[in-house]
């Protein structure tokens, strides 16, 4: 089994993000090869929260370019963890 802090790699905060905030929901980068339930057990015991439903999404990696060097950015996995209405906020979010 995998340690919960390897599966959530690290919390995103943009402005549709904060948005979410207000339908209790938290929007995390997490290992690309993590499922919806590892996500899941990896938030409950990491923050100490319910979660209700988990969403996630593939994001590829865009071409850059240095000059006449080009490459492309790592892959990613993007999930929208929405907590249950009992639950406390996350405090990671509200600072």
């Amino acid at each position: 089994m995998k340690d919960p802090r390897d599966i959530i790699r690290r919390p995103l905060v943009t402005e549709k993000s904060t948005d979410l905030m207000a339908d209790n929901k938290y929007v995390f980068e997490v290992d690309v090869k993590a499922n919806k339930s590892e996500i899941k057990r990896a938030v409950e015991k990491i923050f100490g929260v319910k979660v209700a439903q988990v969403n996630t999404m593939r994001v590829q990696g865009k071409l850059k370019r240095f000059g006449r060097y080009s490459g492309y950015r790592p892959n990613r996995k993007k999930a929208i963890v929405k907590l249950t209405e009992d639950s406390k906020a996350i405090e990671i979010f509200e600072s």
